[in-house]
């Protein structure tokens, strides 16, 4: 039996209390293709630690996969994308990042100001 990896207990807890990224933690779950998977493990995971706080894209990975490696590049490209339509906010080191600029290392991803979960 292998140990249930935080951020998916975390998707788990947000799909079981029905708040704020409920409904994107029941698609990061279920069966679905990869890359709608970890968009929504994004979303998801994003919306269960609020605007004060952040997620990374190996969190997203870790939790739709055991194998979550191979899943990190589109992840960090899924966050690219949803930072440029304006569902999250992606930081490096605290600074705000240009969804369209180059960019590489270590980025962290939150909702933006006010957003709607």
């Amino acid at each position: 039996m292998t140990e249930v990896s935080g951020p998916r207990r975390e998707l788990e807890r947000t799909r079981d209390g029905d708040g704020p990224g409920a409904e994107q933690a029941r698609i990061a779950l279920s069966a679905g293709s990869p890359a709608d998977r970890l968009r929504a493990a994004i979303l998801a995971l994003a919306c269960a630690r609020g605007e004060d706080s952040s997620t990374c894209p190996s969190d997203a990975a870790r939790a739709v996969a055991d194998d979550w490696r191979p899943l990190l590049s589109q992840a960090r490209d899924l966050a690219r994308e949803l930072a440029k339509a304006g569902q999250v906010r992606l930081t490096q080191q605290g600074r705000a990042l240009d969804p369209d600029a180059e960019w590489q290392g270590p980025i962290r991803i939150q909702l933006p100001p006010h957003a709607d979960g």
